[in-house]
């Protein structure tokens, strides 16, 4: 942006521009850049985690939710869950959860598949940041 508002200060030295219209031209570049620094700085964050799943028999699941929520939610809910002793009871192979895994691909602002699991009887599971 400083090689513009350089161009249009040179344009008002020549007398190509005047003062008022270099003014706008200066102030219209200055929105442009406020407007996508905003928003590509908080576009991946408003991106959802969508899991979806669909049985051989043809049934169907699709759940949106957004990263903010879920960054939130995985990060307390493992935490409160592994220092409840009796919680291995209620959800299988907690301890082995890789939780992890979706949080990295968070942090990394990554995009598209994350996890992608089909079953011998045909049931088919993904989780997809888009």
């Amino acid at each position: 942006m400083k090689e513009e508002i350089a161009k249009v200060l040179t344009m008002v030295q020549d007398g190509k521009l005047g003062a008022e219209e270099a003014s706008e031209l200066i102030q219209a570049l200055k929105e442009k850049e406020s407007s996508s620094v905003s928003a590509s700085g908080s576009d991946y964050m408003d991106r959802m985690l969508k899991v979806r799943v669909t049985s051989e028999a043809g049934d169907k699941v699709n759940v949106n939710l957004p990263l903010r929520l879920i960054k939130v939610a995985l990060k307390s809910g493992i935490n409160i869950a592994s220092a409840i002793p009796e919680s291995a009871k209620y959800v299988k192979d907690i301890n082995t959860l890789d939780v992890d895994l979706i949080l990295k691909a968070i942090d990394e602002e990554l995009s598209g598949p994350i996890v992608e699991v089909e079953s011998q009887n045909g049931d088919k599971i993904s989780v997809v940041i888009e």
